[in-house]
């Protein structure tokens, strides 16, 4: 029994010290080794032997680089405004042995010496230096941190600004002139769009402007030319009908005083067709009174004794006199007034009426237009310019149907004229009233 206890004990001692003597570590970290409490070595990662009892491990650092956010921390900027700085720094233990030796706590210490270097670094910035000037100060302080904790076994990596937070008024302060400045730049752009609206719109009323006058010129200048033309045009239709109208009256003269001739009237007949004449000639509006002279017979007498020879039976009939060369009479028309009775119209009127013709009869495209068409207007016809119309000759025209008493082939008076008198060969035949 007592040697079953005796094995019992030598092989648990054999455990003991086969479990003291051996050491793993992992990868990425290593083991600070100490021998009756002296620094012996650090155990790099993997299998490590100990001395049983005599070497222990007094401290495992994690080599890898590591991420500490530490807390807000107040700091006065130079203008006296308390702000909270939120910081986190990225480090890794280079150096196992100085990061336990050096320094008890080496998180602390990073923490306590990124304060004390954020609020030297701070302290001489203004709130909105402070604000604008994150990458200066994290250069700053990294460069700081990475120089004082060099002798620690550490190599700062990086430190980044994570808030930084002013109090509650200068935020509502910052947030008001914010406004302001964004109010401002709208204040601005709306009226610098204001502006350019106003010179666009000026502009185009001056073109507007511009085109509106230079169309009422056009416009003026057109009428005027056509009131022009159509008082031209007017007067020559005038004149030729004012001409044709004298001839017309020349030619019923000439056939009324060559029937009168021809017919040999007698006194008597002269003096019955002159009393039928004052009727018509007291017929005028204005006539109130007409006065019949008291020597009308006298008048009578001397003119037909100035006319006529007193034949046998005591009676004065008209001699006609001696056949005399025919005096010139205006039967041929001149040359110079042979333009007087063209009629024919102006080409550019015509071709300007044929084309808005041309315009009025094309098709307006509708939502009637039949599908497949392309709602085109139909291309516009070709109309011929219209051949100028002949000038028309001022002849005398022939009354087909003349009345009697009126020789054949005697000119038909112009329209709105009085109709000349009968001729006093019909009126030979009948006799005389006393």
């Amino acid at each position: 029994m007592v040697t079953l206890v005796v094995v019992a004990v030598l092989v648990l001692l054999i455990l003991t010290i086969v479990v003291k003597s051996v050491l793993v570590i992992p990868q990425a970290q290593a083991a600070v080794v100490e021998r009756l409490g002296r620094f012996r070595t650090v155990a790099p990662p993997g299998l490590n032997v100990l001395v049983p009892f005599l070497d222990r491990v007094r401290a495992r650092i994690d080599l890898r680089e590591q991420v500490v956010s530490f807390p807000p921390q107040p700091v006065i900027t130079q203008d006296n405004l308390t702000v909270s700085i939120d910081t986190v720094v990225y480090f890794q233990v280079t150096d196992p042995r100085s990061a336990v030796y050096e320094i008890s706590n080496y998180i602390v210490g990073v923490e306590q010496l990124t304060t004390t270097t954020l609020r030297n670094l701070v302290g001489g910035m203004s709130l909105e230096d402070t604000l604008t000037s994150r990458d200066q100060i994290n250069n700053q302080l990294r460069g700081v941190l990475d120089e004082a904790t060099g002798r620690w076994g550490i190599r700062v990596a990086r430190v980044e600004l994570k808030a930084i937070d002013p109090p509650p008024s200068i935020q509502d302060s910052m947030e008001k002139q914010m406004r302001a400045d964004r109010e401002k730049r709208a204040m601005i752009l709306t009226a610098e769009g204001q502006r350019e609206s106003a010179i666009k719109s000026a502009e185009g009323q001056k073109q507007a402007q511009i085109l509106s006058a230079e169309g009422a010129k056009q416009a003026a200048i057109l009428a005027a030319e056509g009131e022009r033309q159509s008082r031209i045009l007017r007067a020559q239709g005038e004149r030729a009908a004012r001409y044709l109208q004298a001839q017309g009256q020349a030619k019923a003269i000439e056939k009324v005083f060559a029937a009168v001739k021809a017919g040999k009237p007698t006194p008597e007949l002269l003096a019955y067709t002159y009393l039928q004449t004052l009727p018509q000639m007291a017929q005028g509006d204005a006539n109130k009174v007409w006065v019949i002279p008291s020597d009308f017979n006298k008048a009578l007498e001397g003119f037909a004794s100035m006319l006529g020879s007193k034949g046998a039976d005591g009676v004065f009939r008209y001699e006609p006199p001696k056949e005399e060369p025919p005096a010139s009479r205006p039967e041929q028309d001149d040359e110079d007034i042979a333009d007087w009775f063209d009629t024919s119209a102006d080409p550019s009127v015509a071709r300007a009426v044929q084309e808005a013709e041309a315009v009025a009869r094309q098709e307006v495209p509708g939502p009637l237009t039949p599908l497949g068409s392309s709602g085109s207007s139909l291309p516009r016809p070709s109309i011929p310019p219209a051949a100028p119309a002949q000038p028309a000759q001022p002849a005398a025209v022939e009354a087909p149907d003349a009345p009697k008493g009126i020789g054949q082939g005697q000119p038909v008076p112009p329209q709105g004229q009085p109709v000349p008198p009968a001729s006093y060969t019909e009126l030979s035949d009948q006799p005389p009233q006393q």
